[in-house]
């Protein structure tokens, strides 16, 4: 059959569509042709400043629970001259005693969180968390218990029958927990806990598996129980002295020791290689790799050990971190990280890789390999990532008051970061008829 002619009314709006099609075409080449080369950088040039003037994201609202001391404070000694921190209202909040260092002090991050929160008034442009009285208005609730602290006050060991007192204080929390509203609200996503000993919290875990925890790393923790998406790792409180006037003329000879280690070989899991890397690098020239405890003498020693040496060593301990990267990072060492499974504080805003060295462990225990490479780095490159190092330090200072970028600061804003993916849990959970099919 014989296909019909287009009307007249059809070829010209065929024709009428052509035009408009070609002079959209001429007028695009026209203003790509005749801009000039520099436009778009330029465009973003301008940009900045607007950027620069943007107010500062506001800080994250946090209501605390009012706990019994019996949970935090009355854990720690007070027989100590220190000043106590004011929350601003008279009232003192006691302060870290010094006799509380080793073990402790590693792990107090619970503690000064919880100071971060005595201070009064708005937030201003350095602190990321502020609390507030009315929990209808927080974005996030905190638990004030010293998980850590109790796992290494009540008892010696995890065998010892003073160990009932931590399983103690962790049911009455959770019959707190549970009692709230706050927690049935959201099933506990939105609170934030401190786990920072390996072993903290160690009868009751389970029951917080939803809730956003502040760990040291994930070596004891299954994957149902935490994960990088919902928990915050933060360092260790460093136990040798902050390094603070390092300006040496030629800062590569002022640290005659190309590698130190002063810490315990006989540990348990990945722990396990101190005891291998003793064999290959003791007695090394240029290392000194020495077996202590992390008494006050011996913290004395590895300040002087590791404020001389250009790099210092972090093998994996019990776990996959311990305190010795830390201290290393404060007395501008670079780190030496043997650790398969170790994962880094503040990873999406710091690129560790600027200022540490990371080996495999198949890559250490090769004879002379580690010592080879340490010692063919170019003077200027090592010179480079101490400069780093010394730029990222304040990073991981625990202080109180707090600072703007601090530890402590640092914490609370990774914490600001998963509120969204929180958030959107609690709300999927609310309407979900059915276990989440995701």
């Amino acid at each position: 059959m014989a296909m019909a002619a287009p009307s007249i009314r059809t070829v010209a709006s065929v024709f009428g569509l052509l035009l408009l099609v070609f002079a959209l075409s001429s007028t695009v080449i026209y203003l790509v042709s005749s801009a000039p080369a520099a436009a778009p950088s330029s465009i973003l040039l301008n940009l900045r400043p607007f950027a620069a003037r943007c107010p500062p994201a506001p800080p994250l609202r946090v209501f605390m629970y009012d706990l019994p001391a019996r949970f935090h404070v009355a854990m720690m000694s007070t027989n100590s001259a220190a000043p106590a921190p004011s929350n601003g209202s008279g009232a003192a909040f006691p302060a870290w005693p010094p006799s509380a260092g080793g073990i402790r002090r590693q792990h107090s991050v619970e503690y000064w969180m919880m100071a971060s929160l005595q201070l009064q008034g708005g937030g201003g442009g350095a602190r990321e968390a502020v609390r507030v009285r009315d929990p209808d208005a927080a974005d996030a609730f905190f638990v004030p218990f010293f998980s850590s602290l109790s796992f290494n006050v009540h008892g010696r060991n995890m065998t010892d029958p003073d160990t009932e007192d931590d399983r103690r204080l962790q049911v009455e929390l959770m019959d707190i927990l549970w009692k709230s509203k706050y927690w049935q609200r959201s099933a506990g996503r939105d609170h934030v806990i401190p786990m920072h000993h390996p072993n903290a919290f160690r009868f009751l875990r389970d029951m917080v598996n939803a809730s956003v925890l502040i760990v040291s790393d994930f070596g004891r923790y299954t994957k149902e129980l935490a994960s990088l998406k919902k928990d915050v790792v933060a360092p260790y409180v460093h136990v040798v002295d902050s390094l603070l006037n390092d300006d040496p003329s030629d800062p590569f000879e002022s640290r005659p020791t190309l590698l130190f280690f002063r810490g315990r070989t006989v540990r348990k899991d990945e722990g396990k290689i101190r005891k291998k890397l003793a064999k290959i690098l003791k007695d090394k020239d240029g290392v000194r790799f020495e077996d202590s405890l992390a008494t006050g003498d011996g913290i004395k020693t590895s300040t002087e050990g590791m404020r001389s040496s250009k790099f210092c060593l972090h093998p994996a301990g019990d776990t996959p971190s311990s305190c010795r990267l830390f201290d290393a990072i404060v007395s501008h060492c670079v780190p030496v990280i043997i650790s398969s499974r170790i994962e880094l504080p503040f990873e999406d805003e710091i690129d560790y890789s600027e200022f540490s060295l990371f080996f495999s462990v198949e890559e250490a225990l090769r004879p002379d390999y580690l010592l080879n490479q340490l010692r063919q780095m170019p003077k200027e490159k090592w010179v480079e990532m101490w400069s780093k190092l010394k730029n990222v330090s304040s990073h991981y200072e625990f202080q109180y008051p707090p600072r703007k970028g601090d530890a402590v600061n640092m914490i609370w804003r990774q914490v600001k970061h998963k509120i969204p993916a929180v958030n959107l849990a609690i709300h999927r959970n609310r309407r979900l008829k059915i276990p989440d099919w995701w």
